[in-house]
C-alpha cells in the first residue's frame, strides 16, 4: 500500500512535460501583462490619451474585468472543449482588440475595446493557470510562475513607458502572437490524475464541503479589489501629490525586483508555519502600508509603501494559489482563480474611479484598499476555522 501511494504522489502526465510547463508559464505572463503593469499604462491613458482620472479608472476596470469574464468562460467550458481551441480564441482576440486600439483612441471606443481585450486574455490565461493547476506538484509550478512574474514586471514598467501609447498595445500583440507560434504544445484536454494535495485528502478520506473552496474565492476578491485600485492608481496618486516623476519610475521598477523576495520568503515560511497563520498576517500588513497613504504621500512613505506591497502582493499570490490547491478536492477550481483576481481587478478601479469623480481625494481610495485587504483576512480566518474544524472534528 505504501508503495501504491508513493507511486500516486510521482505519476506524472502530459502537464508535466517541459514544453506544457514552459508555454503555461509564457502565457500567463503575457496574460497577465496588462494587469501587473498598470501604474504605468494607466499613466499613458491619462498622460498621452488625456483621460481623466474616473476614466483611466473605468478602462483599467473595464480591462481587468474582461480578463474576469474570459475566465470564466474558460473554467465553465474547460472540460469539454479542446483547449487549443481556447487557447487561439483568446489570443486572436486579444489581438485584434489590441490592434484597434491602435485606430480609435476616444474614451468609449477604448472602454469597450478593453473590455474585449481582457476577455481574450482571460480565456487564454485560465488554460495556462489550469495547466499549471493540473501538473503533479502544482504548488511547485504556481510558485515559478510568481517568480517570474517579479522579472515580468520589472521588465515592463521599464520598458513601457519608453513606448508610444501604439507601442504599448504592440507590446501586447507581439506576446500573443509569439505564443502562438507553439500552439502545439497545448494539452489539448484535461487529463484524470491526482495532485499530491488530492492524493492526501482522498488516503485520508477528507471529503471538504464545496463552500470551503468557493471561500478562498471570494478572499482572493476582496484581495484583489485592494491590489486593483491601489496598483491601478498608486502613479497617478504620487504625481498629483507632487512625487518627481523619475523617482516614481524607479520606485515602481526597483520594487517589482522584491517581489522574487517575497516569492522566496513566502516558500521558506510556509515550510516552517504552514498555510493559515502567515496568510493573515501578510493581509494585515498589507492594509498596514496601503493604509499608510491615506496620510498623504511623501517620497519615504511612497518608497517603504509600493516596496512592501510588491513583496506582499507575491507573497499572498503564493499562499493563495497554494490554499486552492490544498482545499480543492477535485481539482476544478484553478482556473477560477483568474476569475476572482479578474472580478476583484474590476471592482477595486471602478469604486476608486466613483470616489475620484465624487469629490474624494486619493487618501480615500487607499484607505478603501485597507478595509477591503482587511476583509480578504477575515475571509481567510473564516474559512480556516471552518477547515480546523471539518478535520479535527469531523474527520
Amino acid at each position: 500500500m505504501k508503495n501504491q501511494g508513493s507511486q500516486q504522489l510521482t505519476e506524472r502526465t502530459a502537464f508535466d512535460d517541459w514544453r506544457s510547463i514552459s508555454l503555461s508559464l509564457f502565457m500567463t505572463l503575457v496574460g497577465y501583462g496588462v494587469m501587473v503593469a498598470i501604474p504605468v499604462i494607466s499613466t499613458a491613458w491619462s498622460e498621452l490619451l488625456f483621460f481623466s482620472e474616473e476614466q483611466v479608472g473605468r478602462v483599467a476596470g473595464a480591462d481587468l474585468g474582461g480578463l474576469s469574464f474570459g475566465a470564466m468562460i474558460t473554467a465553465l467550458t474547460i472540460t469539454r472543449v479542446n483547449r487549443k481551441i481556447l487557447v487561439l480564441t483568446g489570443a486572436c482576440l486579444a489581438i485584434f482588440a489590441n490592434y484597434l486600439c491602435t485606430i480609435f483612441y476616444q474614451y468609449e471606443f477604448v472602454l469597450w475595446l478593453r473590455v474585449l481585450a481582457g476577455i481574450g486574455s482571460g480565456i487564454y490565461t485560465a488554460v495556462a493557470v489550469a495547466a499549471l493547476g493540473a501538473t503533479i506538484k502544482p504548488t511547485r509550478a504556481f510558485n515559478l510562475m510568481l517568480f517570474l512574474f517579479a522579472f515580468s514586471q520589472a521588465f515592463e514598467m521599464r520598458v513601457l513607458p519608453m513606448l508610444t501609447m501604439n507601442g504599448i498595445y504592440y507590446f501586447f500583440i507581439g506576446g500573443f502572437t509569439l505564443s502562438l507560434i507553439f500552439i502545439h504544445w497545448v494539452q489539448p484536454y484535461v487529463i484524470k490524475t491526482e495532485t499530491a494535495s488530492q492524493n492526501k485528502n482522498k488516503q485520508s478520506g477528507l471529503v471538504l464541503p464545496l463552500y470551503i473552496p468557493w471561500l478562498c474565492m471570494a478572499a482572493i476578491f476582496f484581495t484583489y479589489i485592494n491590489i486593483g485600485a491601489y496598483w491601478t492608481y498608486i502613479e497617478l496618486a504620487s504625481l498629483n501629490a507632487g512625487i518627481d516623476e523619475n523617482w516614481v519610475g524607479e520606485v515602481l521598477v526597483w520594487s517589482s525586483l522584491l517581489s522574487i523576495v517575497g516569492c522566496a520568503f513566502a516558500t521558506i515560511v510556509s515550510d516552517l508555519f504552514g498555510l493559515a497563520r502567515p496568510l493573515l498576517v501578510a493581509l494585515i500588513t498589507m492594509a498596514i502600508i496601503v493604509g499608510m497613504l491615506a496620510l498623504g504621500i511623501t517620497n519615504i512613505n511612497l518608497l517603504i509603501s509600493v516596496f512592501m506591497f510588491n513583496f506582499l502582493w507575491i507573497f499572498i499570490d503564493v499562499y493563495q494559489y497554494s490554499t486552492v490547491a490544498s482545499v480543492d478536492s477535485a481539482g476544478s477550481f484553478t482556473a477560477f482563480i483568474v476569475c476572482a483576481q479578474g472580478l476583484g481587478n474590476i471592482v477595486g478601479p471602478n469604486i476608486a474611479a466613483s470616489m475620484l469623480g465624487g469629490g474624494f481625494s486619493y487618501s480615500t481610495v487607499f484607505f478603501m484598499c485597507a478595509m477591503f485587504a482587511i476583509g480578504g483576512m477575515l475571509v481567510y480566518m473564516l474559512m480556516d476555522i471552518r477547515l480546523r474544524y471539518y478535520r479535527d472534528t469531523v474527520y
